[in-house]
């Protein structure tokens, strides 16, 4: 990957909303140059997709239980944990899994209507697993901040940025 398309990333990765045009502007590079990054990337895989941000709290009283499960399991030989994670990421409800280190070797979250169906997908579905030997579940009370955004009705909070 070359520098202009690690700009490019960095670019989109904060507003995934930006203009081909203001892309090019912001970069110094064609529009046409924009489009072909873009589409190269899309078609490698390093862009997967596209998403918004959303505050469920906002105007809704039925915001879903987000969970992030602690999943202790026997890797399998060959293959490690990579055929348990598949088999976990491929149920509706989990939203991300990640190899860890620590006590736990999976962080499977998840999000559900109600804390019982959380509690039903763990017992019925992650916890009957072949390779599962235990699960910590830890439910999401309050989101603060998520993918660097603030979670605040304070407007000051929102224009908060810090750089490393």
């Amino acid at each position: 990957m070359n520098s202009t398309e690690r700009e490019l990333l960095q670019l989109i990765e904060k507003n995934g909303r930006l203009e081909t045009g203001t892309i090019a502007k912001l970069m110094g590079i064609t529009e046409d140059e924009t489009k072909q990054i873009l589409v190269k990337l899309e078609k490698e895989k390093v862009i997967l997709g596209y998403s918004a941000i959303i505050d469920w709290t906002k105007g809704t009283e039925d915001g879903a239980v987000t969970a992030m499960i602690d999943v202790k399991v026997t890797p399998k030989r060959g293959v490690g944990f990579d055929k348990v994670a598949e088999r976990i990421y491929r149920f509706p409800e989990v939203k991300a899994v990640y190899l860890m280190s620590g006590v736990y070797d999976l962080s499977v979250s998840i999000e559900g209507k109600t804390m019982a169906e959380v509690g039903r997908f763990v017992s019925e579905k992650l916890s009957t697993i072949d390779s599962v030997i235990s699960t910590t579940t830890h439910f999401i009370l309050k989101k603060y901040k998520h993918d660097g955004l603030v979670f605040s009705d304070n407007d000051e909070d929102k224009r908060i940025v810090v750089s490393p």
